[in-house]
């Protein structure tokens, strides 16, 4: 008697990178367990298995999603330039590519699913907010620090910015008439100069 093989998993990477796929061709809404274990050829049950929850493989593939972010913000930090030339770029990829980016689609849609999360999976969202926190902070200080700013404690500022920016990037990303990507940046980039570059 022939024994059938078992056809192993695919690779973690590669469920996390079709999830985000259909979220970006479909919508969220169109993501389901059984439409993911179809195009990476699993059952609903096997993602299940690994994932335990939809919630479960939404958070992952947010934090996968964000790793790789986190990847290209490490670069854009890391060169040359002046802080005013850097902290246009983190804006830059803070902001939504428009309405319906898929990465702020999943976002929203974790953050709202959070009323209900236990506490890993807080714990995991905030970790994700901390290293845009700490490196927005860095580039403050070091802008301060190098008199490019003027004189505002990093962390209050980094705050009271990145709040700034969540609000412009949800009205960006629902698709709210009158808050396009080009007008939030010019937005932005005006507080900037009035907040930053005064009296410098």
């Amino acid at each position: 008697m022939t024994v059938p093989r078992r056809t192993p998993a695919p690779p973690r990477e590669r469920i996390l990178a079709a999830a985000m796929d259909m979220i970006a061709e479909c919508g969220l809404e169109k993501l389901t367990m059984a439409g993911l274990g179809r195009e990476v050829g699993m059952s609903s049950g096997h993602l299940l298995y690994y994932f335990r929850s939809k919630d479960e493989l939404l958070l992952r593939t947010l934090e996968w999603s964000e790793g790789r972010l986190g990847v290209e913000r490490g670069r854009l930090l890391a060169r040359a330039g002046t802080a005013r030339e850097r902290l246009d770029a983190y804006v830059d990829l803070y902001v939504p590519d428009g309405h319906r980016d898929p990465h702020w689609t999943l976002w929203l849609e974790v953050w709202n699913r959070s009323q209900n999360a236990d506490d890993d999976a807080r714990e995991r969202q905030a970790a994700i907010e901390g290293v845009w926190h700490r490196d927005l902070v860095a580039l403050v200080a070091e802008g301060v620090s190098r008199g490019e700013f003027r004189p505002v404690d990093p962390d209050r500022f980094a705050t009271r910015l990145r709040a700034l920016l969540d609000g412009f990037s949800i009205h960006v990303a629902v698709g709210l008439r009158g808050t396009d990507r080009a007008q939030v940046l010019g937005h932005v980039r005006e507080f900037l100069d009035d907040s930053l570059l005064a009296d410098v």
